[in-house]
């Protein structure tokens, strides 16, 4: 499955893509943000999760902005299970942060996951990092009001994570979000051309 919004397009992460995703995500920054990724990165880390197989209700995607040298990486997004509830999950290379590329990528996987036929999406934040909060609250995120320990793999201990969740019932904000999506054949061909 393949998303494109005003400036990004959002692919599957292929196994070749290791090298750019490890040159993207291997900041102390960034990985102390994520619950399940370690510090430090390395390279079989990079390998393992561009290899890992996409589940077709739970997608992820790696964030390209197309240009004349290729296609620069973003960072990544997509929808994983945890604990029972669907969850949105980004990160983006710190040479992009504060240019909205988080929200873009989100409200695209918000509209993939209404499509799939998602009925309400979970998310949160640690403490100490509000930025995402703020990401979240764009994308229609909303705060439960909760906040609960996460374990955290880099930081090797729990931290207090605030709980947003968003309800996918309600109206499409599909238009607003300017994302056409293609099916991997479809954006294949165009890819090609």
């Amino acid at each position: 499955m393949f998303a494109r919004t005003e400036r990004l397009l959002l692919r599957p992460i292929w196994p070749e893509d290791w090298r750019n995703l490890l040159a993207g995500i291997a900041d102390e920054r960034i990985i102390c943000n994520l619950a399940s990724a370690p510090w430090p990165y390395g390279e079989a880390d990079a390998r393992d999760f561009a290899a890992r197989e996409q589940h077709a209700r739970l997608p992820h995607f790696l964030l390209t902005r197309p240009g004349e040298q290729g296609q620069e990486l973003i960072g990544c997004c997509g929808i994983d299970d945890q604990d029972g509830a669907v969850e949105l999950g980004y990160w983006i290379a710190r040479a992009h942060w504060g240019q909205g590329y988080a929200t873009e990528a989100g409200r695209a996987v918000v509209g993939l996951a209404r499509m799939l036929g998602h009925r309400r999406l979970a998310a949160s934040h640690y403490v100490d990092n509000p930025a995402s909060g703020r990401v979240l609250g764009k994308i229609g995120f909303r705060p439960t009001g909760k906040v609960r320990d996460r374990y955290s793999k880099a930081r090797g201990r729990k931290v207090a994570a605030v709980q947003f969740a968003l309800d996918l019932d309600g109206p499409d904000l599909g238009d607003q979000d300017g994302v056409m999506m293609r099916s991997a054949p479809d954006m294949n061909r165009r890819l090609a051309a």
